[in-house]
């Protein structure tokens, strides 16, 4: 019961926070702060009680709930949670706490309805994370990108309606290529048992013909890295984070992206494992394109949105590489990467939005030698900008040295080319110290530092970005009852890629 719960409490309470608007314009704000605050305790108790390797290693479900819907197509109402699951919850009800507060003092009309389309995308996300029935699973899919269309689209900059049109038609394309490829399997499965049915488990293990398999698994796969986004796939974030409120970045960058990343874990690669050994070198090569590309247009962006977009392009690339090495260390690299990447990427997303409150600008050439009249946030912003570029002792290097080691035993050639963008990455993290923080004062700046709200939402995000660059096992006891025998079968010998063909 208490996974249906997870979902419905936001969901509720986003029409109570809508509905309350009519009586008092800031308890909007505070429902959605109670709704979230709720669900990272509910959710974290749990991780506590079962943060024991024993416990983990006992059943790799924690939990799971069904109850029909309609029997006749194969349709249940089917939840469940395992330490993945678990781990993208906490990460969900973390961030959508912190969105709440950075959209404080930002969002000052129809508040009411905000607050419903940010607690309506969060129950998505959580519903996408829960579900264990495909068609269910489609259902929440889309559920999340209505209300994320109306965060940009209605309290976005400049060129909002553009930029939600194009994240709208990105997703919803990939959305529908997915639908075909589930009733594509849901058809399949029947045709060789003679049972219609989306339940997951029931559809593991489907038979079927080698190339039915490829081109259901490339439906799913094209869904899911639209919304990482991987090259070539990725030219809607930067217009969706450019454009969109503080709190939407921060749920694009923190959220939204990881269900991509999820979905190939939980439903690509177990569902077609041939398949995805069969394109595996291929989606790897289009991971590390994606590092060095997704590099490369960071440090030529002059606006500071743009850049860390870009930066999002390229560290998602890290999350094809490893999910395709099939082996348990890349894949527990890739669980970490999601998590270090929605809290690096969410925290430097809250300071460009702090430094847009002082500035009213998110041009690089404008800003400059800031550290004197703003030390906290420059120390604050240190921090995230050193994660971002993979510096020991903080969480991104955790997940990029296990996703680089197992990547390695599958593909060398392309391991060298992803451990060439750390060295881009240093390069373009640096820039924006350099740009923002250091350099030449354009003018004398009296500037506001952190405030107590601001120090309260960046004080979680340092220690949590710092434990997991310390002590990273809680993650990884999580993880790794969750990883497919598929993953953990004996390591894959190297595919050559051929550039031309040859005969």
């Amino acid at each position: 019961m208490i996974l249906f719960l997870f979902i419905l409490i936001p969901i509720a309470g986003g029409l109570l926070a809508w509905i309350s608007a009519a009586w008092n314009k800031t308890l909007p704000r505070w429902i959605a702060l109670l709704v979230m605050l709720f669900e990272l305790v509910l959710a974290a108790m749990l991780w506590w009680q079962l943060d024991d390797v024993t416990r983990w290693s006992s059943d790799q479900w924690i939990d799971t709930f069904q109850r029909p819907w309609m029997p006749r197509f194969g349709i249940s109402f089917s939840l469940a949670m395992d330490g993945l699951s678990l781990l993208m919850l906490v990460l969900t009800f973390f961030l959508g706490t912190l969105s709440v507060l950075v959209s404080w003092n930002e969002i000052k009309e129809r508040s009411g309805f905000f607050h419903f389309n940010l607690l309506f995308v969060l129950g998505g996300i959580t519903g996408v994370f829960l579900t264990m029935d495909l068609f269910l699973f489609y259902f929440f899919w889309e559920v999340m990108l209505i209300p994320m269309y109306f965060l940009i689209g209605i309290w976005g900059h400049a060129n909002r309606t553009y930029a939600a049109f194009k994240f709208f038609i990105f997703t919803q394309a990939g959305g529908l290529l997915m639908l075909l490829a589930i009733l594509g399997l849901y058809f399949v499965h029947a045709h060789s048992t003679g049972v219609f049915t989306f339940s997951y488990f029931e559809l593991l293990d489907t038979p079927m013909e080698q190339n039915v398999g490829r081109w259901l698994m490339l439906g799913f796969l094209i869904a899911f890295i639209v919304k990482l986004p991987a090259f070539p796939f990725h030219t809607w974030l930067p217009d969706a984070h450019t454009e969109a409120p503080t709190a939407g970045s921060v749920i694009l960058a923190g959220l939204l992206l990881k269900t991509g990343a999820y979905g190939i874990l939980r439903f690509v690669i177990p569902l077609f494992p041939e398949a995805s050994h069969f394109f595996a070198p291929w989606i790897m090569l289009l991971g590390a394109i994606g590092i060095l590309y997704g590099g490369k247009l960071a440090y030529a962006q002059t606006d500071l949105k743009r850049l860390v977009a870009y930066t999002s392009v390229s560290h998602m690339g890290f999350v094809l590489l490893g999910a395709f090495a099939f082996n348990a260390l890349a894949w527990q690299g890739v669980v970490m990467q999601m998590i270090t990447h929605g809290i690096s990427t969410g925290a430097l997303f809250m300071i460009a939005g702090s430094l847009y409150e002082r500035l009213h600008t998110r041009e690089l050439g404008k800003m400059g030698g800031l550290w004197p009249a703003i030390p906290r946030m420059g120390v604050v912003s240190m921090v995230f900008v050193m994660a971002s570029l993979g510096l020991p002792g903080l969480g991104n290097f955790v997940a990029e040295f296990l996703i680089l080691v197992g990547s390695w035993q599958a593909q060398p050639v392309l391991t060298i080319a992803a451990t060439i963008g750390l060295v881009v990455a240093t390069v373009y993290s640096l820039r924006i110290m350099q740009k923002i923080f250091f350099g030449t004062s354009q003018r004398e700046y009296k500037l506001p530092d952190l405030s107590f709200r601001e120090g309260l939402m960046m004080a979680p995000l340092v220690i949590a970005i710092i434990w997991l660059g310390v002590y990273p096992q809680p993650v990884i006891n999580a993880v790794k009852p969750t990883i497919p025998a598929v993953v953990q079968a004996p390591p894959v010998q190297p595919v050559p890629i051929a550039i031309h063909p040859t005969k």
